[in-house]
């Protein structure tokens, strides 16, 4: 006779079951967004991963803040502010670009590192979502980074009693040239980090890619434009670098205040420039799906 097999036994050990509202992808992706958003300037954690990206706000705004000062203590004699709106982002560039390689890395290397991207595929959540959701999060950060000390600089200028509509025109054209600023740095920086899984490398990575493409495109334009007397080759140059290319980006189509050595040269050059911005901003967004499709699989 065959011996029968013990039935199976289910315990209850206390878990309820779900009968909410499910909410599906888009839900997810905006979680992830917010999420995205909060992390880069510390929110809802430790209050040691807030001390950095609150004291570069703060430096950021600083400046503006000066300038605003400057602009109504001489307001009987400056007619405008000492610096353009649309100038503020290569003069700070530096503080972008430490913000960037702190953020950028804590946006996605974190979840290389300890796995847990194939969790986030395991939802109902593409991986162009996720990519989505990280781009849009920290291109968020890197626009409000921008956008504080613009809108101190514009409140200045008002109390100060400079023309308001003027005002309200150039600062209006500098947050889209910022829009670009953000877009573009975050898609580069999220590329750069995403190809390790150490936030260390990912930091040190971008920190190189930005400060030192900037001062090597800057210095060869100086050199080309007044020592071989070539302006059109040393606006070409600035194609090569992030802060550069933005910089000539809204230079022609905004028609802002250059700080490039040389800006983009004529309309075939301000064409390249446009066409190589959204070039650099599909690029990041391909690679960056190509490298989670490797992740995922």
């Amino acid at each position: 006779m065959s011996q029968q097999q013990p039935a199976g036994v289910i315990h209850d050990i206390g878990y309820r079951g779900y009968d909410g509202p499910r909410l599906g992808r888009g839900a997810v992706a905006r979680a992830l967004y917010v999420h995205s958003l909060r992390g880069a300037f510390g929110l809802g954690r430790s209050a040691r991963a807030k001390v950095l990206p609150m004291l570069l706000l703060g430096v950021m705004c600083l400046p503006a803040f000066i300038i605003a000062v400057i602009a109504n203590a001489t307001s009987s004699v400056l007619t405008e502010l000492p610096l353009p709106y649309s100038r503020y982002a290569v003069v700070a560039q530096g503080i972008l670009t430490i913000f960037l390689a702190a953020q950028a890395p804590q946006a996605v290397s974190r979840d290389l590192r300890f796995k847990t991207v194939p969790l986030y595929f395991s939802r109902p959540l593409e991986r162009s979502d996720y990519v989505l959701a990280k781009f849009a999060g920290l291109s968020t950060a890197m626009f409000l980074l921008l956008a504080a000390p613009l809108l101190i600089m514009y409140i200045g200028a008002l109390l100060a009693e400079f023309p308001a509509g003027r005002e309200t025109t150039d600062v209006a054209l500098a947050l889209v040239g910022a829009v670009a600023f953000a877009i573009v740095f975050a898609g580069v920086g999220l590329v750069i980090a995403s190809l390790t899984a150490r936030r260390g490398f990912g930091v040190a990575a971008i920190i190189t890619v930005f400060a030192l493409s900037f001062a090597a495109i800057s210095s060869l334009q100086g050199i080309i434009r007044y020592v071989e007397d070539d302006a059109t080759l040393a606006g070409w140059l600035g194609l090569f670098s992030p802060i550069t290319l933005v910089d000539g980006f809204q230079t022609w189509v905004l028609d802002a205040s250059s700080s490039a050595v040389a800006p983009p040269p004529g309309s075939a050059g301000g064409v390249g420039y446009v066409l190589v911005t959204f070039g650099v901003i599909g690029a990041c967004w391909a690679l960056l799906n190509l490298r989670y499709r490797k992740v995922s699989s």
